[in-house]
């Protein structure tokens, strides 16, 4: 565990969230993306935890978090943190997320706006039809391979296909997707590939892929807006207005 930080765990929205929580300030909620946990936050949290009561979260079927059978939707996932938030007493909070975990945090500003002092989104963004005409099911050699879409589709295979052998997929994950895969320690590979290895945890994992067309539902029925004050794009550039 970091120094000045804690594990702690919270009972909302029929489900048992993850978190880890230190520092003193605003509060800050961030969340990561698949296939990781919060340690990949690990190396931003101790700067920010000098501004901010930083609360990294395990996001519903991340981590340590539990893993229930449904419920993977990004707008019921939102609600989990916002329960969670509040029942910390916040009633406004800084957001960040990446990739998966952006996607959440915009369905937690677009749901509770009112809760919402400024977001961040990087690695990740509302999806939308662009997402789906982007993520090609049959690409050429060397394009971007985003196999882990349709797997997502066919029920049961991801556990059936990859319990005890998630390893192969963080070093594929680290050496196709990453910017700088060298910066990604084998300490970190193991903590990732042992968070994801059990047919209980690729379920849960794969969930969050396979609710994607009711998230694209769910997004087209938020207002259209364009990026108030407290909205900050990270290379997210289709975060405002779809």
């Amino acid at each position: 565990m970091l120094e000045g930080f804690e594990d702690r765990y919270a009972d909302v929205n029929g489900t048992r969230p993850h978190y880890v929580i230190g520092g003193e300030g605003e509060p800050l909620v961030l969340m990561d993306g698949f296939p990781r946990t919060w340690h990949g936050l690990h190396k931003i949290m101790t700067p920010l935890a000098k501004h901010f009561r930083v609360i990294a979260v395990d996001y519903r079927g991340q981590g340590e978090s539990d893993k229930p059978e449904g419920g993977y939707d990004k707008k019921n996932m939102a609600k989990d943190v916002y329960e969670l938030v509040r029942g910390l007493g916040h009633e406004q909070v800084n957001i960040a997320g990446g990739d998966i975990g952006a996607m959440v945090a915009y369905g937690f500003a677009a749901n509770y706006p009112q809760a919402t002092k400024r977001l961040a989104l990087w690695e990740g963004t509302p999806f939308s039809q662009i997402f789906q005409d982007f993520a090609k099911p049959f690409p050429r050699p060397g394009d971007l391979n985003l196999w882990i879409y349709p797997l997502s589709q066919v029920e049961g295979l991801p556990a059936k296909l990859l319990a005890g052998r998630f390893r192969h997929v963080i070093d594929w994950s680290a050496e196709h997707l990453a910017l700088h895969p060298e910066r990604i320690s084998e300490e970190s590979r193991a903590i990732y590939a042992q968070a994801y290895d059990t047919p209980e945890a690729l379920t849960a994992g794969f969930g969050v892929f396979h609710t994607f067309h009711q998230d694209v539902a769910d997004n087209d029925s938020y207002p259209r807006w364009l990026c108030p004050p407290w909205l900050s794009p990270i290379r997210a550039p289709t975060s405002c207005g779809q």
